[in-house]
Parts: structure tokens; C-alpha cells; sequence
């Protein structure tokens, strides 16, 4: 013989229970901020049905399936307002102990709301829905922020060339300007991204992500090299042209350890994952130090640099002499070397080949011969300026004794007078 099953109280509701478990898993929203919202829209539909009275007692319990709803009234001798309030003598049949201006509830029956309080709740747990998917995608976009993931191309757009990205339940949209020149994206493929920055927005949240990032590239090196994530090697400066070339400026305290070695790898393996990853990007690793020449001098490779002469003025400026030859490389393709170069170091470099420009000796020629004849000019001025002086002196005695004779000459006609 068949057991009967158990009928269920009307206390409880295993399937909104049940329903609120499949929300929490299909999207992620737990079943206890679902409950905070299912809650908050039955005092929303209380409100709006008995007259303003939001006094609700709710129990919402799980484990138990238990689900019920109580109105609380005022114990009163004469009904005045029926939502708000209840005679004592039907106060008693609920509770035989209460007393006038206590309160009592009385159970509800969600059915029983009216049809726009009901609506008004359902727009409520909606809106509850959309808010805690919102959550749900900022939390997630915040984990991983100034870190690199990755996600999955859902779909490109063949007229703006941005891509849509899936990280994990949310999504993300990468713009043409942070995708590397030249790189081809196609529906399922698996790129690395890193999440620049993170913003809440109307719309919801918003990551910005990027391929060109320069920190791309250094997380990529920590994830590939153990010293670096280890911090037994420092990733102290970086300068990137995304798609074309990449410096990296490496320390390490120990010195035991060789920087530069250690990102590069047994046979090039570390450096050269990074480079398959970003589509054979060009990578120069080179030893930092705090000596600017003798990191400019490193900056400027593969070039060979002959000296590096900071400028006297104390700003970050110098020449750097490199061999006739070497001029080219230095520069790189349409400056790019040196541009980079300038970046990782922070100076303003000027590249010089050690033959000198054609045409400077004569300049700097010229210029010695035109401060020459400056300072003779100067110096025929200075002895101008003496000789006047001298001059005046004696104009000025000749005239003192002329009017001395004058004088004396004057006063002898007096006396013959």
C-alpha cells in the first residue's frame, strides 16, 4: 500500500523557494537579496492596498519552505479605520491575551492584493532582478581590475570594429583604439585583456579594456616569469608601441640574479610565449639602473652607443654618439627607437653620429670666429671708451689753462687803465 504524501500548510511555498534557487544559479543573484526584494514589494503592495499601512510582519524561511505575511492593526474599542485598526473583540479570537492599543496581525493571503499593488510588486522584484545582475557584473569586473583576463568574442562589428566580450556573466566591450593595428578577432576566439578601469554607470557597470596597455605586457611577464611575481625581480619601467615593439626596463636586488636573463628565459621559452601572445610583438629587455647614462646607453639597444653626455643645465637632456653606422638602428623606423628609448628613461635624448652632422664643424666654426670677433669688438670698445676719456681729460686741462692766460691778461689791462 501507497503512502499518502503529506498535504502542505499554507504557511508554506516551496516553489518560490525553489524558483528564487534557480535565479541564484542561472544568474548568479543570491536568494537572500532576492528575498530583501520580494519582501520590500509586499510592503509596497500592503501600502498601496490598506490605505497606507506598511506595518507587515514578513517570515520567509528557506530551509523550511515557510512563507507568510501578517498585517498588523491596532487594538481598538471602535473601528474608525478598518486597514489600520481592529475591535478588541476580533483581537481577542486571534490573540486571548491582547490588549487595547497593542497590535495584532492579521494574515494575509498575497492573492488577495489588489491588481496594481500586484503589478506594482512584480515591478519591483524586476527591478530587484536587473539591480542585483548589475552588482553581480560590477563585483566582477572589480576583481579583476588592473589584472588580465580571459574572455571569450561573442560578436564583432563589422562597421566600428569594436568587439563583445564575455568575462565570466558579464560583459564587456573592447573599442577598435584598444585593439593592437592589424590584429584579426573572429567569433569564439580566446583573447587576454586588461581591465584598465571600472565604472558604475545608468546603464550599469562599465570596464574599460584594452590590448595596447603597456601593463598588459607586465602582467604578462609576471604570470610567465616566477622571479617577478616572487618581487625577486622588478619590472621598474616600460615603454610600448602596441603591435610594433615593447622596452622593459628590469632590476634586480639580488645580485646573484640576473634581471634580464630571467625574463628572457631558458632558450628565449618566457620572453617568447609573450611575444606568440602578443601577435610577435618585438620585446628589448634591459637592466635598469640608476645611472642615466648608463641606462640610456642600455635603452638605446640593439644600437651601439659610443657616450652619453648629459646636459650641464641639470634638465633630463643628452646626447648620445653613436657610431656612423649605427645611426639608423638607433633612431629606428620613423623614430621609433628612440622615441621608446625616451619613454622608458624619461630623457630627451638626442641621437648624434660620431662623425658629426654634415656641414657642423663649419657651424661651430663659424660660431667660434663670430664670438671671436664679438669679444675683439667688445675689447675696441672697452679701449674706445679710454681713450674718450683720456681725451676729455686733456681737452678739459687745455681749456682750464687757456682760460687761466685769459684771466691773467684781463687783469693786466686793468692795472694799465
Amino acid at each position: 500500500m501507497k503512502k499518502k504524501t503529506p498535504k502542505i500548510p499554507d504557511n508554506k511555498n516551496p516553489e518560490l523557494f525553489e524558483a528564487l534557487t534557480l535565479i541564484e544559479k542561472e544568474r548568479g543573484i543570491p536568494v537572500d537579496f532576492m528575498i530583501a526584494q520580494i519582501q520590500k514589494a509586499i510592503v509596497t503592495a500592503c501600502k498601496n492596498t490598506y490605505n497606507g499601512n506598511d506595518d507587515v510582519t514578513i517570515t520567509m524561511e528557506p530551509n523550511t519552505g515557510k512563507f507568510e505575511v501578517f498585517l498588523n492593526k491596532t487594538v481598538v474599542t471602535e473601528v474608525e479605520n478598518p486597514d489600520c485598526e481592529i475591535a478588541e473583540s476580533v483581537a481577542r479570537e486571534i490573540d486571548p491575551y491582547t490588549e487595547l492599543g497593542a497590535k495584532v496581525g492579521i494574515k494575509l493571503d498575497p492573492k488577495d492584493f489588489g491588481r496594481i499593488a500586484v503589478q506594482t510588486a512584480r515591478n519591483i522584484i524586476r527591478q530587484g532582478i536587473r539591480d542585483g545582475e548589475k552588482g553581480q557584473a560590477l563585483a566582477e569586473f572589480q576583481s579583476k581590475l588592473k589584472e588580465i583576463v580571459t574572455a571569450r568574442v561573442e560578436q564583432v562589428d563589422d562597421r566600428t570594429g569594436s568587439v563583445t566580450l564575455r568575462l565570466g556573466k558579464a560583459i564587456a566591450i573592447l573599442p577598435k583604439s584598444e585593439q593592437v593595428n592589424g590584429e584579426v578577432i573572429s567569433e569564439g576566439d580566446l583573447i587576454k585583456v586588461y581591465v584598465v578601469d571600472v565604472k558604475s554607470t545608468e546603464k550599469g557597470p562599465r570596464a574599460l579594456i584594452s590590448r595596447t596597455h603597456p601593463d598588459l605586457v607586465k602582467r604578462l611577464f609576471e604570470s610567465e616569469v616566477p622571479e617577478i611575481y616572487d618581487g625577486t625581480v622588478e619590472i621598474r619601467s616600460i615603454s610600448r608601441e602596441a603591435g610594433s615593439r615593447t622596452k622593459i626596463a628590469v632590476y634586480s636586488k639580488d645580485e646573484n640574479v640576473d634581471a634580464v636573463g630571467a625574463c628572457i628565459g631558458p632558450k628565449g621559452q618566457r620572453v617568447g610565449t609573450i611575444v606568440d601572445e602578443l601577435g610577435g610583438e618585438k620585446i628589448d629587455i634591459v637592466e635598469y639602473s640608476e645611472d642615466p647614462v648608463k641606462l640610456i646607453t642600455a635603452a638605446l639597444s640593439p644600437a651601439e652607443v659610443l657616450k652619453v653626455e648629459p646636459d650641464p643645465s641639470g634638465e633630463k637632456i643628452c646626447k648620445a654618439t653613436v657610431p656612423d653606422s649605427q645611426l639608423s638602428l638607433a633612431i629606428g623606423n620613423k623614430g621609433q627607437n628612440v622615441r621608446l628609448a625616451a619613454k622608458l628613461t624619461g630623457w630627451k635624448i638626442d641621437i648624434r653620429p660620431e662623425s658629426g652632422f654634415y656641414g657642423e664643424d663649419e657651424e661651430e666654426e663659424e660660431e667660434e670666429a663670430v664670438e671671436t670677433i664679438e669679444t675683439a669688438d667688445a675689447e675696441n670698445d672697452a679701449i674706445d671708451a679710454v681713450e674718450t676719456d683720456e681725451v676729455a681729460d686733456v681737452t678739459t686741462e687745455t681749456a682750464d689753462t687757456e682760460s687761466d692766460g685769459e684771466e691773467s691778461s684781463d687783469e693786466g689791462s686793468g692795472d694799465e687803465v
